[in-house]
This record gives C-alpha cells, structure tokens and sequence, in this order.
C-alpha cells in the first residue's frame, strides 16, 4: 500500500496557521488564521486519496481578529496549480467565499513551515504552521 492509497495510509491532523510576518504584522499575529483537519501522509503531505474518504470530516475554522470565527470545509476543486486547488468553503452554495490555499498540494503541513492562502478579496497571506496534532 503507498501513501496515497487509502485513508489507513494518512490519519485525519488538526493544522493551526497563523499570520506570518507582513508590514502589518511585523511579528506577525496569532489572532488571525485558521484551524482546519485534513488527512497528511507520512511527509505532512494533504492524501487527496485518504481525503476523498473522510471529506466530511476536514473542516475548517477562520479566526480572523475581532470578527466573528468562520466555519467551513476543505475542498479539492479542478483547476489551479497541477490541475487541482485546495480550498477553505464557507458557504457550498457560493464560490465568492472561498478562499484557496497556494500549491497546498506541494506543501509538507509541519510546525515552522509557511503556506499562502487568497482570501476571498483575492489579497495573498501568508501563515507559519504552528501546530499539526492528532485529530
């Protein structure tokens, strides 16, 4: 069996983000970010094949400042970088609220690494993952 395989190959992680350091941000921010669950093989990779398994299960929660927590999905769409992108869906009735995750598929999810997301505003963020735990 490879890693890629079968959701026995990956286990369901909880992933935290936060903001990474930005001319706002100077030290960057945990008070903004995003908590999600996704399946990771054993290279901190997303397992599209485990996540077609448990999709009901990868979640997502933004916490954005003084605003409100947002609550949603993570979903594997056609199109982007090598065919696919990962995004965080908010509203599965509406495209404007996704936000999608840059090249998520060719990232390894591991404290100390940094990702981008594409806000719904279309604006670039970068954040430091600070923390993969079991799920």
């Amino acid at each position: 069996m490879t890693a890629h395989s079968s959701a026995d190959a990956a286990t369901l992680k909880r992933i935290r983000l936060h903001l990474a350091r930005s001319k706002e941000f100077p030290e960057g921010s945990a008070r903004y970010g995003y908590e999600f669950v996704a399946p990771l093989d054993e290279t901190g990779h997303i397992d599209l094949a485990a996540w077609r398994l448990v999709r009901q299960e990868c979640t997502v929660r933004r916490f954005w400042g003084n605003e409100r927590p947002e609550e949603g999905r993570l979903i594997h769409r056609a199109g982007g970088a090598n065919g696919a992108t990962w995004v965080f869906d908010y509203d599965q009735g509406a495209a404007e609220d996704d936000e999608a995750g840059y090249r998520f598929g060719d990232h390894a999810f591991a404290p100390g690494e940094y990702v981008s997301l594409r806000d719904e505003d279309g604006e670039m963020h970068t954040f430091k993952v600070v923390s993969v735990e079991l799920n």
